[in-house]
């Protein structure tokens, strides 16, 4: 006999954009799951996973590329052995072959959420999102007249667009079938908060911020003397070598995002830790459907769940995150995504 999970109910849903879904305001990202963060168990990622849907989370992203399949096959998995839950399971594709526009085709979009079908256990994706394509791509109506195609074959129910640029956001934005945007949005990125949110709202697409504690800058929990694991991106990625380096530290200098976390630390909520905080300031953006911090342990997903239960942040801490944005952080972000 399957465990049934005891649950609880995170306070705060909200619809997921053009799926017309509700899901937990925070969600898990399921990278860490996969690959490039050091190595994670398979025990400990279903614990993981198991600890997040505990705590109410009802959404969980992850990619085709991660682990090249590892997390979505421990995703599907954990579905197996718990086929009473309801989850909002997203996905990702486009990233395990040479980024080329001309392979943005019907054939190889069936051959990959195949695959991801496959791997996760399920007949229909509940949502395929394009990871962070060629610029090209956005332009393309063939593309998006096939992402189209997979909706009526019910292969997927909704596609999105993870981007790395503002630009790139608004161009999806504008594509009448795109459901949601993925896109970094953090303590370190705010211009999405004035380039992408309105937009989005007014269009009705679905707000995934990713990368909210700028791969764990903002938990608080390093220093000058903290090393990573070779296998882990904030080692070997840190000058964009392997991807687009924003995904990494959100393209801050390590030494200068942990001068703004010292500045930061003051704001801090009483009773809140350093992580917590960074994920409220991301909620209290009423555009933001849901925000998926990774976890590689139980305590991790439990402790980031909790975050939604924090009472929205002050004007005055507001102004304060905004000050060490625009002093120490904006000068070498904000141009470039």
């Amino acid at each position: 006999m399957r465990a049934v999970l005891a649950r609880v109910e995170i306070v705060e849903h909200r619809v997921l954009g053009r799926t017309g879904r509700p899901v937990s305001v925070v969600g898990l990202g399921a990278w860490q799951l996969g690959a490039d963060w050091g190595s994670v168990s398979e025990a400990d990622a279903l614990a993981t996973l198991e600890a997040a849907v505990e705590s109410g989370m009802t959404f969980i992203d992850t990619a085709d590329v991660y682990g090249d399949g590892r997390s979505e096959r421990i995703i599907g998995q954990f579905l197996r052995s718990h086929p009473e839950l309801e989850l909002f399971v997203a996905t990702k594709m486009g990233r395990r072959v040479p980024q080329d526009p001309a392979v943005y085709t019907l054939d190889n979009f069936r051959a990959w959420t195949d695959r991801s079908r496959a791997n996760l256990g399920v007949d229909t994706l509940d949502l395929v999102q394009l990871h962070c394509p060629p610029s090209a791509v956005y332009a393309s109506d063939a593309v998006f007249d096939a992402l189209d195609t997979l909706v009526e074959e019910k292969r997927i129910r909704a596609y999105g667009v993870s981007v790395e640029t503002c630009e790139q956001a608004r161009a999806a934005i504008a594509r009448p079938g795109v459901a949601t945007i993925q896109i970094i949005l953090n303590m370190f990125r705010q211009k999405p908060v004035t380039e992408v949110l309105p937009a989005a709202a007014e269009a009705g697409v679905g707000i995934i911020a990713r990368v909210p504690l700028a791969s764990g800058l903002l938990s608080g929990r390093y220093d000058r003397t903290t090393q990573f694991a070779p296998d882990d991106h904030r080692t070997y990625n840190r000058h964009g070598e392997a991807f687009d380096v924003g995904e990494t530290f959100s393209g801050v200098d390590y030494e200068r995002g942990l001068e703004a976390v010292e500045r930061l630390a003051p704001l801090v909520p009483e009773g809140a830790t350093m992580a917590q905080f960074a994920l409220r300031w991301i909620i209290d953006h009423p555009a933001v459907s849901v925000v998926i911090p990774g976890a590689r342990n139980p305590e991790q997903a439990r402790s980031n769940a909790a975050a939604a239960q924090l009472p929205p942040l002050s004007p005055h801490t507001v102004d304060g995150v905004r000050k060490v944005y625009d002093e120490l952080i904006r000068p070498l972000v904000h141009h470039r995504w």
